[in-house]
């Protein structure tokens, strides 16, 4: 897949689960939820142990799901992600030697930034989409919209504080996805033997970008 499809993917679905596991195992059914969802795109975190067999797992046997390394922290570890399969790179910080990595291999970059200095220096260096994180710390989607006034030409991805109570607020103030963690990524439901409240939870949240692109449009 192209970088510009996996561009579209990513906006065309809206959401990027930040999958986050104590295991492999327990990573691959977390992944398999969500994609019972609907929602075909993950972040696999380089927090999960074994990360890479996750992702070689996934790449494998899930080939319909668009996958993603998360918690990149370097461009030698971007490497290995995207030779494991994945189809784009995603920081909680801006390390200019990732985002050169990913260009080396035509495959599309997140970084992670926070202040508008921060964001257009990654977008600069050639971010594809800045995320934007902790977005909550900074006051949430009024802190997006008011990003998006001097830079609607850079698109941002809110980590952080993204929930089924403000997922409409992030979409209305700009977002090109959600980076969506705990409040779709329930480890505990899992835990529970609980998988089809994650499943139900990836509805609701294709429903609300289904019904803010529906409504956009009117």
């Amino acid at each position: 897949m192209r970088k510009e499809e996996v561009l579209k993917s990513l906006r065309d679905i809206g959401l990027v689960p930040v999958l986050r596991a104590e295991s492999v195992d327990k990573a691959l059914a977390l992944a398999e939820a969500i994609a019972a969802g609907g929602v075909t795109v993950l972040e696999i975190t380089m927090t999960v142990p074994g990360a890479i067999q996750v992702m070689r797992k996934l790449a494998e046997q899930r080939p319909d799901i668009l996958i993603g390394a998360g918690t990149v922290l370097d461009a030698e570890t971007a490497r290995m992600c995207i030779l494991e399969g994945a189809k784009f790179v995603v920081s909680p910080a801006l390390n200019l030697g990732t985002i050169e990595m990913c260009h080396r291999y035509s495959v599309a970059v997140l970084p992670g930034a926070l202040t508008p200095t921060e964001i257009v220096t990654a977008w600069q260096a050639g971010a594809d989409v800045v995320k934007v994180f902790p977005a909550s710390a900074m006051g949430g989607a009024k802190y997006l919209t008011a990003l998006k006034g001097p830079l609607p030409q850079v698109d941002l991805i809110p980590t952080g504080g993204v929930s089924l109570a403000t997922a409409a607020e992030f979409l209305s103030a700009g977002a090109f996805a959600l980076g969506v963690g705990s409040d779709l990524v329930d480890a505990k439901a899992m835990a529970a033997g609980k998988s089809e409240v994650v499943t139900e939870t990836a509805r609701k949240y294709l429903a609300i970008v289904k019904e803010y692109r529906t409504s956009k449009r009117a």
